[in-house]
């Protein structure tokens, strides 16, 4: 929450933050920073980034972003937040177009891999504020217990671990793969 004498940003400040080596997202006009990413991590987010982008681009649902995107998915006070990887429908892509800045709302799909640092309500909170901004689904996918909970809606839920299927439903049609391949 905002000090008395902090202003709430907004996301072309977030934009205009000077290159410093640190990454953020802003919530709420609020700057937070995002620390680095350990290595199981960003395996997680590559290995599923690069099994969605492949569908994707073979059959020409749109396009997948990696976890740089930023998504303005609130405003007054703003808030732009980056996936680890997200994916924009091509029937989004030909509403909105391509942009150079922030995308304007959510993504069709939106994942996050958990970090060692997380916790359940920052987590929960994302998951909230995705649906919220209208993301269709939303994975949630956790190295520790080598789950992925898959959400449409905060009631609509579920846990898929080891040899069960991934599949990318209505959202990225066709694309499916086995839980186990994600992780190390």
């Amino acid at each position: 929450m905002p000090t008395a004498q902090q202003r709430l940003l907004k996301a072309d400040d977030l934009a205009k933050q000077p290159d410093d080596g640190t990454r953020y997202e802003l919530v709420k006009g609020v700057l937070r920073k995002m620390p680095p990413a350990g290595f199981e991590h960003g395996i997680c987010a590559a290995e599923i980034g690069s099994r969605l982008n492949v569908h994707v681009r073979t059959h020409q649902l749109g396009y997948v972003c990696g976890a740089e995107t930023g998504f303005k998915i609130a405003q007054n006070p703003d808030t732009v937040r980056a996936p680890d990887a997200a994916f924009v429908s091509q029937v989004s892509i030909e509403r909105q177009g391509i942009v150079r800045g922030y995308w304007e709302g959510a993504p069709d799909l939106a994942v996050e891999v958990i970090s060692p640092g997380d916790t359940y309500a920052e987590v929960a909170e994302k998951v909230e504020e995705w649906l919220a901004a209208g993301c269709t689904m939303v994975w949630i996918i956790n190295p520790r217990r080598e789950t992925v909970e898959v959400y449409r809606s905060n009631e609509d839920f579920a846990i898929l671990r080891g040899t069960d299927t991934l599949d990318g439903g209505d959202v990225v049609e066709g694309f499916q793969c086995l839980v186990q391949d994600i992780f190390v």
